[in-house]
């Protein structure tokens, strides 16, 4: 997936060089756009897992490329949101913390989100006296 994202920014620069014909603002427009997906496409590289599960709790990558460790007793629920539109389906993990509310799809998962969420909640009843 990095690959296409850099793929993608550097057709929106090349495509923003080549049409731009002196309008600062196209130019401009294509820079930023091609600059916030080659991040997008680092923030991959750089930092890969998503998600880690032990026996004291989940980490989950905050922000860009921060770490947040979350304890069993701090999560408040594990559920799987599934939206269509358009033909298109969607599932995104929610991994909710009271406070903050993370969510990841199948691409920061790698699987199925509902495999997950699965071996997340019996993980998390193992800790449960």
């Amino acid at each position: 997936m990095p690959v296409t994202k850099i793929i993608g920014a550097s057709t929106v620069l090349a495509a923003g060089l080549l049409l731009a014909d002196g309008d600062q603002v196209r130019l401009a427009l294509a820079i930023g756009t091609a600059a916030c997906v080659t991040g997008w496409a680092l923030r991959d590289l750089l930092v890969p897992v998503r998600l880690t599960a032990g026996p004291d709790g989940i980490t989950v990558v905050a922000g860009f490329a921060g770490r947040r460790r979350l304890g069993w007793g701090q999560i408040e629920a594990i559920t799987v949101d599934r939206r269509g539109h358009r033909g298109v389906r969607t599932e995104l993990l929610e991994i909710d913390a009271g406070e903050s509310l993370h969510l990841l799809g199948r691409g920061d998962l790698g699987t199925d989100p509902e495999e997950v969420a699965a071996a997340l909640r019996a993980l998390r009843s193992r800790d449960e006296p």
